[in-house]
């Protein structure tokens, strides 16, 4: 072989091993660090929390504790968190002021006040003027009532009442339509613009019934108010509301309607009952309230605060607050819904089937239009309070000054 040819093959050798070197794999860089990724922190959100100060206690089957019930359904609906102190009084808290309590609320986290008593109204705003950071919802009052006598701007503050007077004159309806005396007892608290109006709704419910489904004349209804001097029974402080509902049912009264927080006259009608007398009585306030006695309960008007309470409490969670005068009344729809009715009445089970059948035809011709506060209405002095065909304002109703001609009671407090 020539020496050539050596030389071209060994040339071709070469060739290919630096091919194969070229095509061989490739030294890799180390890949680079990828950082640690940490797990996303757990969101935690707190509840929204608000307070409640109740002027008796949480579970008087009365007024208190539709308000600590309505702050359970707010609770329910929004995730909330209801914090409260009950029996918020000079007696059984004496030396305290509602004002120093809602401070205590509001170190426990509460963003919202509700001051639940007509009591209170000073102290709420007070209390409102005092903290602006905090929202305040008197429940009555009229503060913030722009046509109202007491008006003030406070802008954290709201009032929320019921439309309690429909309540009243279906409540006076269904003593009408039962009593066998005529005699209709109407057990008071204390005396001021909100009981006046009250106790006289009743009265104008009892006499419409009276006429219009007994075909009876009105001179022959007795309608009387005893006022015992405050909301519920304070021993020394007040008349003994047991007392006064027995003076009722021995002197001829054989039904009696509360206009207080607690339940007696209805437990002294089932102990007259229980005697073999015929008598009856008409709670106040609490949904439950017949479940006390319910075989002498003709029913029960009742407030259920929780829409009105829900929709100021999404309020002032979401930053649309807005101070405003509220007096809620019934869904006429259906009184007793209880995601939209400010104003209830639950028939009970001394009601008969006739007067039963008579109430729903008075409770649809109020949900129709039927207004009692026309004229001609006088007070009970004698005063006219109202023309022949006059409709009463807001205002006037609001502020009766006296009871209305046909009620036998005090009208002011002495």
């Amino acid at each position: 072989m020539s020496r050539n040819l050596l030389l071209k093959i060994a040339l071709l050798m070469m060739v290919a091993v630096l091919a194969l070197s070229a095509c061989g794999p490739k030294a890799t860089e180390e890949p680079a660090e990828v950082p640690a990724t940490e797990a996303p922190e757990e969101q935690t959100t707190e509840p929204f929390v608000f307070g409640m100060l109740l002027v008796g206690p949480y579970n008087d089957h009365g007024w208190s504790q539709a308000h600590y019930e309505a702050g359970q359904y707010v609770e329910e609906m929004m995730g909330a968190k209801m914090v409260y102190l009950d029996k918020v009084n000079p007696a059984d808290r004496p030396g305290t002021t509602p004002e120093q309590l809602a401070e205590d609320l509001v170190a426990q986290g509460a963003k919202v006040i509700v001051f639940n008593s007509d009591d209170m109204k000073d102290a709420a705003s007070t209390f409102a003027k005092a903290n602006p950071d905090i929202y305040v919802i008197m429940a009555s009052g009229d503060q913030v009532w722009k046509e109202g006598q007491n008006y003030e701007e406070i802008p954290n503050l709201t009032n929320i009442m019921g439309r309690m007077e429909y309540g009243k004159m279906i409540a006076g309806c269904a003593a009408a339509l039962t009593t066998q005396t005529g005699k209709i007892g109407y057990l008071g608290p204390l005396i001021n613009d909100e009981t006046r109006r009250l106790a006289a709704s009743a009265y104008l419910g009892a006499k419409y019934c009276w006429q219009t489904y007994r075909d009876a004349d009105p001179a022959d209804l007795s309608f009387k108010v005893t006022w015992i001097g405050f909301w519920f029974n304070i021993p020394g402080f007040t008349a003994d509301p047991t007392q006064v509902a027995d003076d009722f049912y021995t002197n001829g009264y054989d039904v009696v309607l509360s206009g207080i927080d607690t339940t007696e006259a209805l437990v002294e009608a089932k102990k007259f009952a229980e005697q073999g007398e015929a008598v009856w009585a008409v709670p106040y306030d609490y949904v439950g309230s017949c479940e006390e006695a319910a075989d002498v309960c003709l029913g029960v008007p009742y407030f259920n605060w929780g829409p009105s309470y829900l929709e100021a409490m999404q309020a002032a969670a979401n930053g649309t607050w807005e101070s405003q005068f509220i007096w809620a009344g019934p869904d006429w729809a259906d009184i007793n819904n209880h995601d939209t009715s400010a104003i209830g009445f639950v028939k009970g089970a001394a009601l008969s089937d006739e007067a039963s059948a008579q109430l729903d035809d008075f409770i649809a011709e109020l949900a129709a239009g039927l207004n009692l506060w026309v004229g001609p209405l006088n007070l009970q002095d004698g005063t006219p309070y109202l023309a022949d065909g006059e409709v009463a304002t807001d205002q006037q109703i609001w502020y009766l000054p006296q009871l209305l001609e046909g009620m036998e009671g005090q009208s002011v407090a002495e």
